[in-house]
């Protein structure tokens, strides 16, 4: 919100405030002022000059030789390369020794062999934003009206002299989106009375309900809809004063209907809109919901297609205007307008929202419906348009607004205690300070001993609890005027949680181990949704996606985890190691908050190991990704707990795939991609996991504990065993620290062969095995006994016969 210095002045005394000191006091009470731009402080030596001839440059096209009256006792020659001027204009002319916007000085000149003392501005010269330019004077000088005097200060008759408050606005702050809110904070910072507008128009014998009628057929979207008819007006430009104040306001000037509409937005924060009368052709304005498909031609000359959660505006028949967020071209103020109709309303925040997304308009009128317009202000700025129709446009207004439905809220009173108060804010403000403060604010109060109860008026939609009062409270009576207190009690020093710490501890693994942390959308398509997805569900959907790659939320990491290995892939990054720590989403039924997990993904291709002055490679594989499981499980003390499962899910490699269980519940899957999907990503051999991370994180673990290296030695015993194919080697291997028992610390594979020495439908797993006791040396008898032992588990389990 730009607020004109100027502008606000005249409803509030701001006389003894310079620009810095208001905006220090504004930002102190609460709302921030970004900035104070002083646009003619860079300037200086633009004055008001009057074109007293014009003839062609003798030497080039395209130049003018102007003698131009700037208030000095003889007129001065500039040359000028505007298309626009001409004799009989006021102009500004920046003299000989002038400043303008970027430092850039005037100096004497000869252009084409003329002598030039001077410079005729364009607007954009002197500081003005092209886009704010009247389109009149886009392309060229800018012509005074007659009402000026040459030799005067052209900056301040184009109020370039202002001090323009940039005021950055918090949503529930929409009072302030208007000179009239804004008026009314000033004065409650500074004590002093606000001086508001009082419209009344002077009216004709004619009904306005004689020349229109309106009926709304939407009432929840539109509770009040009144108008007002001004006839007779004559288009042109609107007063100096009202083009300058609206582009202080960064509104670009049209002509005088539309720059009282505009200037009345700004003024009271009330979106209006103007109808050529007689282009409604009917007579009759119906407010209704549009029809699916229904199409309308805006302002801006764009077809739009409509659907049925749009509110327009119609003369009975077809659309004139998108209710709320723009008009339409078929009842737009042209020239040749003679009869306007006023339109002033109050439309549900909503349903403005939504077609204004839905069409990408957003302008100054929907940007304060959606915040929430004062209902109290529909009628006055609309009493305040037709007087100014009048005074500066030549129209009369005909009598009595014609008025459809009716939203009159009743003011909020909210009470709270003194001692509440005081509580909240460590003071110990007395209640007529408190009632001061309200009164500031031009809000009712009512007191009951220690109660007050605030009446707030309908402007001030954002106060509604006792915490609202207490924040008015706080920032009129000031921040800095609260006393400072030391917190009392007993404090803990901060830190992470344990959550948090196996968090940190299993990324930080990771990245020792070589991968990359990855962070993806959450947002993804429909077809990715749920692939690779642990638990089948039916995807979520959002109401209002940003596009229909991103409507749907991911119950995987790993789709968006292929994608980015298959990205890096194809600009020549052979080995790509990632992962991710993230949420997936998995839908709990309608109307239910999706249940939100915490995963941990991974994908691994290309060379895992690469020692090239050695000549060693090594490709990543199956059991690369389950050695890195392994790793996270022991970094957090929970490996005793794991274990792996074969499997054969929707995306994975049918034979190299196992489910991850976590005390014997699947919480993951590790595998390959499955090598039709790796090729249509093209992407070459890829291995996968994905584990619920938030089930690690949140079990019971033992704190990692030092043991000391055993004393004694240990035996070592390898054992090759015939077995089915079909039987795991994890089997084996729960089978053998069974029967090992306390002897046996360790177990590992290393070796399987399934080669052309062995019975069909047989292989040989082989096994290091380890014993040792603590407390002695062992002898080969007491290891032999063991180990017998475990030989006969796994014959009985598994028919599991040594291999010769």
């Amino acid at each position: 919100m730009f607020v004109s210095y100027k502008w606000l002045s005249q409803y509030v005394d701001i006389a003894d405030q310079t620009p810095e000191e208001l905006a220090e006091k504004i930002t102190r009470a609460g709302i921030e002022v970004e900035g104070v731009e002083m646009p003619a402080a860079e300037m200086k030596g633009i004055v008001v000059g009057y074109v007293k001839t014009r003839e062609q440059h003798p030497n080039a096209d395209k130049l003018s030789k102007c003698l131009v009256d700037v208030g000095e006792e003889e007129p001065v020659q500039i040359i000028c390369g505007a298309k626009n001027v001409d004799a009989g204009q006021y102009v500004a002319v920046a003299r000989t020794g002038a400043v303008l916007p970027g430092n850039f000085k005037i100096k004497r000149a000869k252009l084409r062999g003329e002598e030039s003392n001077g410079m005729i501005c364009s607007l954009s010269e002197l500081g003005i934003e092209s886009r704010l330019n009247p389109k009149e004077y886009a392309e060229g000088i800018f012509n005074f009206p007659n009402d000026v005097t040459p030799g005067e200060d052209a900056l301040a008759a184009l109020n370039r002299d202002d001090a323009i408050l940039e005021l950055s606005l918090t949503p529930n702050r929409s009072d302030a989106l208007s000179m009239i809110g804004v008026a009314y904070e000033v004065a409650a910072i500074l004590g002093r009375n606000v001086k508001l507008p009082e419209p009344n128009p002077v009216e004709a014998d004619e009904q306005a309900s004689d020349a229109i009628q309106i009926r709304i057929d939407a009432p929840e979207d539109n509770p009040l809809y009144v108008a007002r008819v001004v006839k007779g007006v004559k288009i042109g430009p609107s007063p100096l004063w009202m083009q300058t104040l609206l582009m202080n306001a960064g509104v670009r000037p049209h002509n005088n209907v539309v720059d009282i509409t505009n200037y009345v937005l700004m003024e009271y924060g009330q979106p209006l809109h103007a109808f050529d009368l007689d282009r409604l052709q009917t007579g009759e304005i119906v407010v209704r919901r549009a029809e699916e498909g229904e199409k309308f031609v805006t302002l801006d000359n764009a077809e739009r297609t409509l659907s049925a959660e749009q509110l327009v505006i119609t003369n009975g028949q077809e659309p004139i205007a998108l209710a709320g967020v723009m008009g339409g071209a078929n009842s737009e103020v042209t020239e040749q307008t003679v009869n306007v109709l006023i339109e002033s309303a109050y439309f549900d925040s909503q349903i403005v929202r939504a077609a204004s997304k839905a069409h990408g308009l957003r302008s100054e009128a929907s940007a304060r419906f959606e915040k929430g317009v004062d209902p109290a202000r529909v009628q006055a700025s609309c009493d305040r348009a037709a007087e100014l129709m009048t005074e500066l446009a030549g129209g009369t207004v005909l009598s009595d607004s014609v008025i459809a439905g009716e939203y009159a809220p009743e003011p909020k009173k909210v009470s709270i205690t003194l001692d509440r108060l005081n509580t909240r804010l460590g003071t110990e403000l007395q209640m007529g300070g408190v009632e001061d403060i309200f009164s500031r604010l031009k809000f009712t109060t009512e007191t009951n001993g220690d109660e007050i109860t605030v009446t707030v008026p309908t402007r001030r939609g954002d106060i509604t609890i006792p915490e609202d009062l207490t924040e008015e409270v706080a920032r009129l009576y000031g921040y800095d005027h609260i006393p400072l207190t030391l917190p009392e009690g007993e404090s803990l020093p901060g830190g992470l949680s344990p959550y948090q710490l196996g968090r940190r501890v299993v990324r930080r693994y990771l990245e020792g181990a070589g991968f990359n942390q990855a962070v993806t959308y959450s947002l993804t398509s429909e077809k990715r949704a749920a692939q690779f997805s642990l638990e089948k569900r039916k995807p979520v959907a959002l109401a209002m996606p940003m596009s229909e790659e991103r409507a749907y939320l991911r119950e995987s990491l790993l789709p968006h985890l292929v994608e980015a290995a298959a990205y890096n892939s194809a600009r020549q990054m052979g080995s790509v190691a990632l992962y991710e720590t993230g949420s997936v989403y998995l839908n709990e039924g309608e109307n239910v908050q999706p249940k939100e997990e915490e995963r941990l993904a991974g994908i691994i291709t290309g060379m895992w190991q690469e020692h090239l002055w050695q000549g060693e490679k090594k490709a990543a594989d199956f059991f690369t990704v389950k050695g890195v499981i392994e790793g996270v499980a022991a970094r957090l003390g929970l490996m005793d707990r794991l274990s792996f499962q074969k499997a054969a899910p929707e995306g994975f490699h049918p034979g190299r795939t196992a489910s991850v269980l976590f005390d014997e519940q699947p919480i993951g899957v590790i595998g390959q991609l499955h090598p039709s999907f790796a090729k249509e990503v093209d992407l070459k051999e890829a291995y996968l996991f994905e584990l619920k991370l938030d089930v690690l994180l949140n079990a019971a673990r033992k704190d990692l504990a030092y043991v000391p290296i055993p004393r004694f030695p240990f035996i070592s015993r390898d054992i090759a065993l015939v077995v089915d194919r079909t039987v795991e080697s994890a089997s084996l291997e729960g089978i053998i620290k069974e029967a090992g028992g306390s002897l046996l610390t360790n177990v590992h594979v290393f070796d399987v062969y399934e080669g052309d020495r062995m019975e069909a439908g047989k292989k040989s797993v082989a096994f290091a095995l380890t014993y040792v006791n603590p407390d002695k040396t062992l002898t080969d008898e007491e290891v032999t006994a063991v180990h017998e032992k475990v030989l006969a588990a796994l014959k009985e389990k598994a028919d599991a016969d040594l291999r010769a």
